[in-house]
């Protein structure tokens, strides 16, 4: 996955009206969280820059936190071990996969506790070996 240079503005003129204002609260929450300007990665819209190496030497980049609107739920990318969150249970109406967090909409959680799983997942996978910080700043 890698940056694009497309206009985050031109994005959200594509966003329907019942999700812009989830969309433009992710947006603070993710400048809030990770210190980064949005950028788009595809249809992602993604905060810093990471890059991983797995050990089978698969390797690429991606945001350090980042959420998409789907049609089904809005897709946040926060960690791959998100089901060990200490907290989960505080978190309010969710579903997870592998390392995605499904909401229907922001009113289903916690933001509070949003913000602090954004907050571990960022710390966690920032201690990881096959993770490196691309951030240039």
């Amino acid at each position: 996955m890698e940056i694009t240079q497309h206009n985050i503005d031109g994005y959200l003129d594509t966003v329907e009206d019942k999700r812009k204002d989830d969309i433009m609260q992710l947006l603070a929450l993710g400048e809030s969280c990770t210190g980064k300007k949005p950028k788009l990665w595809g249809n992602i819209i993604g905060f810093g820059s990471l890059h991983y190496k797995y050990p089978t030497g698969t390797e690429g980049n991606m945001p350090l936190f980042g959420f998409a609107n789907r049609k089904q739920a809005l897709t946040l990318y926060i960690s791959d071990e998100l089901e060990s969150y200490p907290r989960l249970d505080s978190l309010g109406k969710y579903k997870i996969g592998k390392s995605c967090l499904y909401l229907k909409n922001l009113n289903d959680v916690d933001r509070e506790e949003l913000k602090l799983m954004i907050m571990w997942g960022i710390d966690t996978i920032l201690t990881r070996d096959d993770i490196t910080n691309n951030e240039k700043e």
